[in-house]
């Protein structure tokens, strides 16, 4: 089973046709024989009427290419759809026309230049402040330019599902204007032990690490807060929302739980968690190994080749080493919690996925391996991912 990382591509900006248009028209010209235009009236006469010719081949180039790319560019994806919120982060100093650009290759506008005549025009430019920004899909070019001009929102800051503890770190860092900083942060994360008075929970936490235990949240933005803060903040909110769960339903312990939880975040789907979760549960109970790529990558921290698959030396590698790994891999959201207290019940003990023309998952489920082999040999791409080999 691999980690898959749901990715967009974006077209080229115009300008790289333009250029490479204005560089086959300079080639041209300079490759073009001019030597007979010397001496009479008549030559020389022709010679420009031969220069327009090619300056107007170039120019037509030059037009060509900057309106295919233009329309290659629009014609790559839709703009993001009304109530579909996309966060962009704008950095201290960073230039108008580069703000554009992050806005048009995040699909907020079609073009780049959309946002920056709305900034020049509303006399702007200089007074977009930076920040994080969640921006709605649907929004107008002069709206975002308003949003930018008031700041961001700095009474909250969201942690989505699914992130390392350091990404924890870099979210909350912003969130507090470098307040709160990431290495303060992290420091306390790493000294589990600390908190076990307030929140047993945590008691065992492999290398003594807050990991998996820093839940998905909207959180309010606390006055003076120091790292310390923030963190109990989050761990409780992981108290209030697992209180009504039975994390040690399946035979589990706890802490268990919460790693297998962190697993199925990685490879699962918002249809697919407690299925996915029941052939991690049959692969325990069968005494084969999980064989996770999410496991590995968290160790790597990219989507790990074959060759780092099999030779990463980590109590995290789960192809390598059998049962459940050290230590979560991220912090799971309550929907995975759930699906790993309530797992459907399954004879499944291997799954592949691949993206589909929608931009979704298509997953497929098998009870034995050459139904698995079959399942992506059919369907096979180089975006698919399979648990088991």
């Amino acid at each position: 089973m691999a980690l898959h990382r749901r990715q967009v591509t974006y077209s080229s900006r115009p300008s790289h046709a333009a250029r490479r248009a204005h560089a086959q028209g300079d080639q041209m010209f300079r490759t073009y024989d001019t030597s007979y235009i010397t001496g009479k009236r008549q030559k020389q006469h022709r010679g420009h009427i031969v220069f327009g010719v090619v300056l107007a081949i170039v120019v037509a180039l030059i037009l060509f290419f900057a309106i295919s790319s233009c329309a290659s560019k629009l014609g790559a994806g839709e703009l993001v759809p009304e109530g579909t919120n996309v966060t962009i982060t704008v950095s201290e100093g960073e230039s108008t026309s580069s703000i554009a650009q992050s806005l048009a290759d995040a699909r907020l506008v079609s073009r780049a230049s959309d946002f920056s005549d709305a900034a020049q025009q509303a006399g702007a430019s200089s007074s977009l402040k930076p920040g994080t920004y969640t921006i709605a899909g649907g929004t107008s070019a002069q709206d975002i330019v308003s949003l930018m001009v008031s700041g961001p929102d700095t009474s909250n800051f969201t942690v989505p599902e699914g992130l390392k503890a350091s990404a924890v770190a870099q979210i909350v860092s912003d969130a507090y204007g470098g307040k709160v900083t990431v290495d303060d942060f992290m420091a306390y994360v790493g000294n589990a032990s600390s908190y076990e008075g307030d929140y047993p929970f945590v008691a065992g936490a492999y290398n003594n690490s807050l990991e998996g235990f820093l839940f998905p949240k909207t959180y309010d933005i606390l006055d003076g807060a120091t790292a310390d803060a923030v963190v109990r903040q989050m761990l409780s909110q992981y108290q209030t929302e697992t209180s009504g769960l039975n994390l040690t339903s399946q035979g589990l312990t706890s802490y268990q739980a919460l790693v297998l939880a962190s697993i199925v975040e990685k490879e699962s789907d918002d249809s697919t968690r407690a299925k996915v979760a029941s052939v991690f549960y049959n692969r325990l109970n069968a005494d084969m190994r999980l064989q996770s790529d999410a496991t590995v990558a968290y160790v790597v921290g990219h989507d790990p080749s074959s060759e780092e698959i099999s030779s990463t030396d980590s109590p995290y590698n789960t192809y390598n080493f059998a049962g459940l790994p050290a230590g979560p891999i991220c912090s799971p959201g309550l929907d995975a919690l759930n699906a790993v207290c309530n797992p459907e019940s399954t004879k499944y003990y291997y799954f592949y996925f691949q993206q589909n023309d929608q931009g979704g998952l298509d997953y497929f489920f098998s009870e034995t391996f050459d139904e698995h082999r079959t399942a992506v040999s059919g369907e096979g791409s180089a975006t698919g991912t399979s648990s088991g080999n």
